[in-house]
């Protein structure tokens, strides 16, 4: 008779975050823990806001429906926008090319290739005035996926709503600005970190004087976690990012309750099911104690952990391709049933290129069946009280906040960037993922399970014609022929000026700059002789 083999660890029932799992869960769960209703819980819309940000919930308002899109000229965007807003959408979210995250113009030599391939092409006052052409920006909440230059696309946006007619003080959106994340995960960088830092801190300023509905930062999760962390480490490290901005708002000077409010989370919705769900209800009560206690935020608005959600694109393979309408769908529910407050839901045919208008339209319609047919937006937090989801929620933010403390005693999140802590915690997670995966202990449905022997994949994918890149190094040059020199040699020069006097706000003379049509690159150009230019010393 053979031996009986001994259970593997490796093989227990886990989260992927590597919390072990019972097979059921009971009061004595809950008891072992100290649990309280009142402690732990709440009502919805009330201290600790582990039930969510309000009362009601979906009850009184759907999340928003905020779709992420953005490709080739501004024009082609500014359709896809208003196909969109035509279908439903509840708000706009805008992706921006690979040369504007960067900082160059269209007709720079880095941006060759690249010129409207990933996200919108976006360097001038005449580019983003065509993004937005018939869409009142009075009218519209609009979020901006960019960082490194995001000092300049806020600057493009409020001179384009001046255009309209809109002041300042009337824009609603998100701004995501988040370039602790950028860091860690995402790499897209001007600058050293400490000198990003020191224009966040201007931005967050300007808004928080002049822009009174403006979401000045967006604490991103979301590349975080595309760049292999686990739920806890996306937790963690986004909660210890949200302590530095607050901290950098409180060193410039500001009431912790004049900006706190408009901080907002972004976060990654993955496959674990429940361990997404206590992630969001974790993090609300993890950033209500930070705010209320460690800042003393006495504003409610204060504690909320305000929060756009989006699902996990590193999820989505291209193996099977219609498996990706499941793995959206499954990841939705989660973050509706964790609480989000707005969602985006990725097009299955994302791992071949840009969405076809096709494929976004059912990614949207995925959000429109969920809270039009399915009923759950009818009760607020529906799963509070599960034996298990209570736990899970203790035993996530437990893990949490270790990586904080850690975090905390090596002298705050900037400093254990700069050392590249949270950068080795995530890179050992995807490693270890990876293995996972390759040696099939981690199954993915179509990859490395239930494969399609000879399958051959044919859908349609959106193409990039190689114009874009011609019309837009057109319109930039004419841009620079066109604008009065003059203007915009004296523009460049007061932006310099103040990025060289730490004393100084960027913000209104970058706001002057582009006014008198100064590019996205001139200005990025700036940022790199005065604050520097950032190499990751990985490949130095």
């Amino acid at each position: 008779m053979a031996p009986v083999k001994k259970p593997d660890p490796e093989d227990a029932f886990r989260t992927m975050s590597g919390i072990p799992l019972q097979q059921t869960y009971g009061p004595k769960d809950l008891e072992a823990r100290g649990w309280t209703y009142a402690e732990k819980l709440g009502d919805p819309g009330a201290y600790p806001y582990t039930r969510g940000p309000h009362a009601t919930m979906y009850r009184g308002k759907p999340w928003t429906m905020r779709m992420f899109a953005g490709f080739g000229t501004p024009e082609d965007t500014n359709q896809r926008f208003k196909f969109l807003l035509a279908n439903g959408q509840t708000g706009l979210s805008t992706a921006f090319d690979m040369p504007t995250l960067m900082g160059y113009d269209p007709d720079h030599t880095r941006s060759l290739g690249e010129v409207g391939r990933e996200g919108v092409s976006v360097a001038s006052f005449d580019d983003m005035f065509r993004l937005f052409g018939d869409i009142p920006l009075d009218k519209v909440s609009t979020s901006m996926t960019i960082n490194a230059p995001a000092a300049v696309l806020l600057a493009l946006y409020v001179a384009v709503a001046e255009k309209q007619g809109v002041s300042a003080d009337k824009l609603r959106g998100t701004l995501q600005n988040d370039m602790l994340k950028e860091f860690i995960a995402q790499k897209e960088w001007i600058s050293p970190i400490r000198g990003h830092m020191r224009v966040i801190r201007d931005m967050l300023v300007w808004c928080t004087e002049g822009m009174p509905q403006w979401n000045t930062i967006s604490i991103s999760g979301y590349h975080i976690r595309e760049a292999g962390a686990t739920a806890v480490q996306e937790l963690a490290f986004t909660i210890a990012d949200g302590i530095g901005y607050v901290q950098l708002g409180i060193e410039a000077g500001l009431d912790v309750d004049a900006f706190g409010p408009r901080l907002s989370f972004f976060w990654d919705v993955h496959n674990d099911f429940f361990e997404e769900i206590a992630k969001f209800r974790a993090g609300r009560r993890m950033w209500a104690k930070i705010m209320r206690e460690r800042f003393g935020a006495k504003n409610p608005k204060s504690w909320l952990l305000r929060t756009h959600a989006q699902t996990a694109g590193v999820s989505l393979m291209a193996q099977q391709p219609l498996n990706n309408v499941v793995r959206t769908t499954m990841q939705a529910l989660a973050a509706v049933l964790g609480g989000t407050q707005s969602l985006h839901t990725n097009s299955y045919d994302e791992t071949f290129a840009l969405p076809t208008e096709d494929a976004a339209q059912l990614a949207l319609r995925t959000q429109q069946v969920i809270f039009e047919e399915s009923g759950i937006a009818a009760v607020a937090d529906p799963l509070a009280g599960s034996y298990f989801i209570e736990t899970l929620t203790d035993q996530v933010e437990a893990a949490a906040w270790e990586y904080i403390n850690k975090i905390e005693a090596m002298g705050g999140i900037v400093k254990a960037v700069e050392e590249g802590y949270p950068q080795r915690e995530i890179a050992r997670s995807a490693f270890e993922f990876q293995r996972e995966v390759d040696s099939k202990r981690r199954a993915i449905v179509g990859v490395n399970k239930y494969q399609t022997p000879g399958e051959e994949i044919d859908i349609p994918t959106l193409k990039i014609e190689h114009e874009v890149e011609a019309n837009q190094k057109a319109r930039i040059i004419e841009v620079r022929a066109k604008r009065d020199k003059h203007a915009a040699e004296r523009a460049l020069a007061a932006v310099k000026s103040a990025l060289a006097d730490d004393k100084q706000n960027v913000m209104p003379p970058i706001y002057d700059a582009v006014k008198q049509h100064v590019t996205l690159g001139e200005i990025c150009d700036l940022f790199r002789s005065e604050l520097g230019e950032y190499r990751d010393p990985a490949y130095l």
